[in-house]
């Protein structure tokens, strides 16, 4: 009984997060969590105590080992629920590990070229090619539809990114061009309102996209573990080599803090190189 009662509980939370406006992936991640705290507390939701959520996180974090970052998402999707759904008066100030900045890993531009060399199929080509260029998360490169770009302009707009804002990317003119022919092909066997689709002009899922990256950095000789979000470091790095100012960069990435952008110039060590130490202008 009390498995059907927070089964009708977690679906209207769910309901509740998608009227708020939140994403598709962020209903699911935040369902997730609460369906694992469920499984492990083994009670109704509705008579959860605070002791319950920190005995959960403390099992997280000494038997699973989760990481801080983490640890801290899932306690803020209880806060929501208990807080923001539920209102009940249940204390949560608890106090987790700030997450570690840690310095994201990116591609050179000689493995974005070397990865891209060695995908064969177009679409897979131009996905990579996409993702590198515009720096668009993956969740928003498989919901991006041909009516959100204007191929004319050389520009697109991200529908309800992170945050449930929209923001404007720039597209390469290279891209665009093969982007056209790769299109007039599809367009004769199978039209789809996506951006990239399968066969049957469906979108893409995020397992697709992942597979072919594993397979081509493989075949590329490229040991680092390669993923679209690296993809999307690859690209906030490159803009800083090249001098573009950190606050445009925040805009195309969609990032609302610029802190958040910040990390990027530990990874951009090039320009140091460059810098003059004074004692050898003496």
């Amino acid at each position: 009984m009390e498995t059907n009662k927070n089964e009708e509980l977690i679906n209207k939370f769910k309901n509740e997060l998608n009227i708020e406006g939140f994403s598709e992936q962020t209903i699911k991640t935040y369902s997730m969590y609460l369906n694992i705290f469920r499984n492990f507390i083994k009670k109704d939701l509705q008579e959860v105590k605070s002791d319950d959520i920190v005995n959960f996180l403390s099992h997280l974090k000494s038997k699973k080992g989760v990481s801080s970052a983490t640890l801290n998402l899932i306690l803020s999707v209880l806060k929501h629920f208990y807080s923001e759904f539920l209102k009940t008066p249940i204390e949560l100030n608890i106090k987790l590990p700030k997450k570690s900045n840690k310095i994201p890993i990116t591609l050179t531009q000689k493995e974005i070229k070397e990865l891209i060399n060695a995908t064969n199929n177009t679409r897979n080509k131009l996905i990579i090619e996409f993702l590198f260029s515009t720096g668009v998360r993956i969740s928003e490169c498989l919901n991006m539809k041909l009516t959100d770009l204007d191929l004319n302009e050389y520009t697109g707009k991200v529908i309800s990114g992170k945050g449930n804002k929209d923001r404007i990317i720039i597209l390469s003119k290279n891209w665009v061009g093969d982007y056209k022919k790769y299109l007039d092909e599809r367009e004769q066997n199978k039209k789809s309102e996506y951006l990239f689709s399968n066969q049957e002009g469906e979108r893409l899922s995020p397992d697709t996209i992942q597979k072919f990256l594993k397979v081509s950095a493989k075949k590329a000789g490229i040991n680092k573990a390669v993923s679209p979000h690296k993809l999307r470091h690859s690209f906030a790095t490159s803009l800083l080599e090249n001098d573009v100012n950190i606050r445009y960069i925040q805009q195309l990435l969609g990032h609302a803090n610029l802190n958040t952008t910040q990390i990027y110039t530990k990874v951009n060590t090039n320009k140091l190189k460059e810098i003059k130490n004074p004692l050898d202008n003496m």
